[in-house]
């Protein structure tokens, strides 16, 4: 039986695609994998038996990347599966910075007990929350990965001539991209020609603090910038000084920070791009689903620290190899099976980075215990797991 450890409250919806075969808990001891959704693992011991995480959501920065990469565990995301929510509350933002609607709400407010007075106060109020529509207007995409297409889409649809950035657009992306979606050749494009500009890009040294002091002043005067990505793709005082300034007219974000809060034309919206019911029952069911192909199957999709490698099974038992990207690994491997009157049926093999992952379907006897141990004792081999 497969004992899973959840280490959030995950969605029932994920939990039932778990069969009889497998135990879910908070309190696993010997874990066979994690299903976490932000709980912090950086401190947390990695038990021997853990073979896999499966992140309910995008990002990972609360998992120890590197620390599972070397000990064979394989990390699972589930991208795509919030982004239709995501996408709505973009929606919404840009709306919310237009039509400066957070703003006028709270003036509302204060006309509470004003009594017959009330109407009378609003039309007169009313001219200093003036803001544009969104029709007609340019909206630049930084990032098209399966939030930024949605959001190309939905904007498109509302009459807004979009500009799409992405040096590394997917064929599957662009398969899902409106024809009416320009394709900008450089971000200076987007910053030079846009009336809004949102991010949908990871966080990784290149992107860090993107939206700066530079890249600020080559934007269009009075433009509108929305953040649901990362908190730390814009430097919040070089942000904070161009809205004071005039420079951008408006910016809302989903990572509120101190230096954000409280300031007028910033709309901090306290993460809530996946808080939908929808989304977590999709994220918890993708990363079961995930988990489960894994553990019974070897096969990989959607993981950030290994290569995606699936295969149908064939044979009489399947190995699975973690292995270091380096040569002559998959021969040594081979060697050892020969030597144990072992045939292999199939073989996928990739790599990702400094590591690769290998799946062999092999048939002609029973693969031993002495058999993986010489196996685990190649240089480079990190885990081997034999499936049955």
């Amino acid at each position: 039986m497969y004992q899973i450890l959840t280490l959030n409250k995950i969605s029932p919806v994920g939990l039932s695609r778990f069969g009889e075969d497998y135990a879910c808990s908070d309190s696993c001891a010997n874990p066979d994998a994690v299903l976490v959704r932000s709980a912090a693992m950086h401190d947390m011991e990695l038990p021997a038996s853990l073979l896999a995480i499966a992140r309910a959501g995008a990002g990972v920065n609360n998992i120890p990347l590197d620390k599972c990469s070397e000990q064979g565990i394989v990390v699972f995301n589930t991208p795509g599966a919030n982004a239709n929510a995501v996408k709505e509350l973009v929606i919404a933002g840009l709306l919310l910075s237009s039509r400066k609607i957070p703003a006028a709400i709270d003036w509302a407010k204060t006309l509470k007990g004003k009594g017959a007075e009330v109407g009378k106060l609003v039309e007169k109020g009313k001219s200093a929350f003036v803001g544009p529509e969104i029709r007609g207007k340019r909206l630049g995409i930084v990032g098209l990965g399966a939030i930024g297409v949605l959001v190309a889409n939905a904007a498109t649809a509302l009459g807004m001539e979009v500009y799409g950035y992405d040096p590394y657009l997917s064929v599957d992306a662009a398969w899902g991209l409106s024809r009416s979606v320009k394709h900008a050749l450089s971000l200076d494009e987007i910053y030079a020609s846009c009336d809004y500009i949102t991010l949908h890009v990871p966080l990784t040294p290149d992107t860090k603090a993107m939206i700066n002091p530079d890249s600020i002043a080559k934007m269009k005067d009075g433009v509108r910038i929305l953040n649901f990505a990362r908190g730390d793709l814009v430097d919040s005082a070089a942000l904070v000084q161009a809205v004071q300034e005039g420079k951008v007219a408006a910016y809302v974000t989903d990572f509120p920070s101190d230096d954000l809060l409280g300031l007028d034309n910033i709309i901090a919206i306290p993460h809530l791009g996946a808080s939908t019911p929808e989304s977590e029952d999709n994220c918890a069911r993708m990363a079961a689903d995930e988990l489960k192909d894994f553990l019974e199957n070897g096969n990989i999709k959607n993981s950030v620290n290994l290569p995606a490698v699936s295969m149908a099974r064939e044979g009489d038992a399947r190995l699975c190899v973690i292995h270091r990207n380096v040569p002559s690994i998959i021969s040594l491997v081979s060697g050892v099976l020969s030597e144990n009157g072992i045939n292999i049926e199939n073989m996928q093999s990739k790599s990702k980075k400094e590591y690769a992952y290998t799946i062999l379907d092999i048939t002609g006897g029973d693969i031993s215990d002495a058999a993986v141990s010489a196996l685990n004792a190649i240089d480079g081999v990190i885990r081997t797991r034999v499936i049955r």
